[in-house]
This record gives C-alpha cells, sequence and structure tokens, in this order.
C-alpha cells in the first residue's frame, strides 16, 4: 500500500492513457501568437575573448534577444576593459542606445550575468522585466537505477553543481526564496522525508518525516510555510503547515493529490487531483475555501508552476504525448505553448514570467530545455548520458559556487 501511495502521488503524471478524445467541457486548444525579438550584433569586448564567450553566452540564453552576425541588427553592443571595469555602449540604429560599467568582480561569468542583466533591465524597462542570469536551475539526475540526486547549473547550462550526494533517490526539487536553499524529498528505507539544503556552506536538516509519505513540497513566498502532500492515514491528500510547526489538512478525499505551487501572494495554491478519473488542476485558499478546477487544454492537466504575473504553466496530455500549456488566472485564455516533437513535462517558470525550464523526452533519455512561452522557440539546456527530470527556476539571484 504504501509504495503504490506514493507512485501514484508523484508519478502518476507519467502513466500511460488512451489516444486523444474531447469532452464537452475541454476548451479549444489555442495555439499561441508569435512575437519577434530585437536583434543584436555582439562585437565584443576588446582584447578579452573569455568575457566575450561569457557575454554571448548570456546574451543568448536570456532569450530577449536574437543574437546575430549582422551589423544592421536592431542592436549594435560593444565593450572593453578599463581599471577592472566593464563599459558596454548600446547603439540603437546607429544612435545611442545605453551604456553601462559593471565591475568585474567575481571572474568573468558573474561579470557577464551583471551585465546582461543591466542591459535587460534598460532596454525593457517599460515591460518592467526582472534581470535573471543569476538565477539557477536545480533538477533531478538518475546516475543509476534507483538512485537520483540534485543537481544545479546556470541558465546557460553551464557551472553544474551536484548538491545531494545520496544512494537513494532524492527527487521534486524546490527553491527556497532568496536561492539558498533547495528543499526536496528524500527516500529511505523507512519513508520518504521532506530534506532542506542549505547551498553555502551546505548542511542539510529534515522538514517533515510523518508517517507515509511526505513528497511534493512548496515553500510559499514568504519562506515560512510549506505545501506538501502527505498520507498519515494511507489516504493522500493536501496538507499546508508553518516550517517546524503542526500541518493542517486542506483536503479530504479518497482521490490522489499532488505537485503544489504557490500564488504569488501566498494566499492560494494550484495542485493536481484525480478525482474525476483522471488528473487535473485545482485551485485552493490557504485556509481551505473557495476550492476550484480550472480550465485546461488536452486529457489530462500536471505539474502546474504559477508565475508572478498570475500565469499557470502546466504540463498536457494531447495525442499520447505531454505538450505545455499556459492559463492565465487573469484573463482565463489558454494557450499552447510547445508544437515539436517529443514528451514535454514538469515546466518551471523564470523570474522573467516569460520562460520555462522543462524536461523533454524524444528517445530513450531526457534532457532539460528551456521554453519561450511568448514565441514557442525552445533551446537545449543541457543533456547527459542519464535521464535529467523534475527542473525548477530560481526567482532570486541563487546562491551558486
Amino acid at each position: 500500500m504504501f509504495r503504490k501511495l506514493f507512485y501514484f502521488a508523484s508519478l502518476f503524471f507519467i502513466a500511460v492513457t488512451p489516444a486523444f478524445f474531447a469532452t464537452a467541457d475541454e476548451p479549444i486548444i489555442v495555439t499561441k501568437s508569435v512575437r519577434d525579438n530585437p536583434t543584436l550584433f555582439f562585437k565584443g569586448v576588446t582584447g578579452d575573448e573569455g568575457l566575450s564567450r561569457e557575454l554571448r553566452s548570456f546574451l543568448t540564453a536570456c532569450g530577449w534577444f536574437d543574437v546575430v552576425n549582422n551589423p544592421d541588427a536592431n542592436y549594435t553592443l560593444s565593450g572593453r576593459v578599463n581599471s577592472g571595469t566593464l563599459r558596454l555602449e548600446m547603439e540603437d540604429g546607429g544612435a545611442p542606445g545605453g551604456a553601462w560599467q559593471v565591475s568585474c568582480s567575481g571572474g568573468d561569468r558573474k561579470t557577464a550575468q551583471r551585465a546582461v542583466d543591466a542591459i535587460i533591465e534598460q532596454i525593457f524597462k517599460e515591460l518592467k522585466v526582472r534581470g535573471f542570469c543569476s538565477t539557477r536551475i536545480a533538477f533531478c539526475a538518475e546516475t543509476r537505477r534507483g538512485v537520483r540526486n540534485i543537481y544545479a547549473c546556470d541558465i546557460d547550462g553551464g557551472n553544474v553543481e551536484q548538491i545531494t550526494n545520496y544512494t537513494t533517490l532524492c527527487v521534486e526539487p524546490c527553491w527556497f526564496p532568496g536561492g539558498k536553499s533547495i528543499g526536496y524529498s528524500r527516500y529511505k528505507r523507512s519513508g520518504i522525508d521532506v530534506v532542506e539544503t542549505q547551498l553555502n556552506p551546505k548542511r542539510s536538516r529534515v522538514l517533515t518525516n510523518f508517517n507515509g509519505i511526505n513528497t511534493g513540497v512548496a515553500i510559499s513566498p514568504d519562506g515560512r510555510n510549506l505545501a506538501l502532500i502527505l498520507s498519515p492515514d494511507h489516504v493522500v491528500d493536501l496538507y499546508v503547515m508553518p516550517i517546524g510547526g503542526r500541518p493542517r489538512r486542506l483536503t479530504r478525499s479518497k482521490s490522489v493529490e499532488a505537485s503544489p505551487c504557490w500564488s504569488p501572494d501566498g494566499r492560494e495554491i494550484a495542485y493536481v487531483s484525480d478525482e474525476t478519473g483522471r488528473p487535473r488542476i485545482y485551485t485552493i485558499a490557504v485556509n481551505g475555501s473557495s476550492r476550484k478546477r480550472l480550465p485546461s487544454i488536452g486529457i489530462e492537466a500536471v505539474t502546474p508552476d504559477w508565475s508572478s504575473d498570475g500565469k499557470i504553466v502546466y504540463a498536457t496530455r494531447v495525442g499520447g504525448q505531454y505538450t505545455l500549456a499556459v492559463y492565465d488566472t487573469k484573463t482565463g485564455k489558454n494557450e499552447r505553448v510547445t508544437e515539436a516533437p517529443g514528451s514535454w513535462e514538469s515546466p518551471a517558470w523564470a523570474a522573467d514570467n516569460r520562460q520555462v525550464v522543462c524536461k523533454r523526452t524524444d528517445g530513450p533519455k531526457s534532457a532539460l530545455y528551456v521554453v519561450d512561452t511568448w514565441t514557442g522557440r525552445t533551446r537545449l539546456l543541457t543533456s547527459t548520458p542519464y535521464n535529467l527530470s523534475m527542473p525548477v527556476w530560481s526567482k532570486a539571484r541563487a546562491v551558486r559556487p
């Protein structure tokens, strides 16, 4: 019973289901509209190939420019280093488009991250875009059968760091606010614990170890409360609890709940339940009221993540494979955002509320991709000989080695 409960609570969204069929309450699939990025021609940093390489990497990875080898681009960027300071100048169609000075402290990579963040925030200030090049992405890597550990990397897929080192399963990572630690579920012979690992210096503590399963942990925006899935009475339900406090049950049914995530104001939780026979996304107030099912695309809707501007990205089964879709809680609009082959799962928002990181499976191995929800474009984040899964993007400038 214990293994069966955990299997359905944490992994029911990858179960094999019949081919696609429509039901009366499903909305029409809306394929997203394409928006163009401005083009950018990067001349490099005079006399500094290493810094030029890092700048180009983050200008490309940030997703807000199309970096091209064409002097007729919308923007032209060049730089030089003088007395430990990087000086960047931007031309906008031949006219001055901005200038930045960034300290070179911390090495080329950190310098490039700070510089590109400053450029994004200035060029797109009307959209109030937050710089996010210093954020990190945590994910699971299955290094051998029955062993998964948590890793983290930069937004361009570089600077990979191993966070946990256990000979068991460590799954479902989540970032604490501020990016200084990561929570996750860790298997033991006697059960499953929710653990927090602080990144610098590395040290861990058990947050929950109740009887039954302890999975799907999500940290509230203020860092004080947990939403998680527990089964103390062999019934899988959604709970909330203060860190170090007692859990309070939010759902009570024979259905299986999974994958909670917090609204940006911390007043609601989105989660998955299979009470209709197939997994769907619901929201519920933290006090247990105002429960409702969200409209979704496809025959299943799983693994939601809530952006700070009120959009919920999720994976949904369409035509036998998973694709990604976005539901806007303000407008009620649903859009499908991935069309490429493969199964796209477990999406998580970047701090720019535009891009998501996800797992893509197209063949025997799964890799991590970044998807632009505005344009539908995808880019490979990282691929290894191992299966990679369950990525999550920090919302702040995460602690890094």
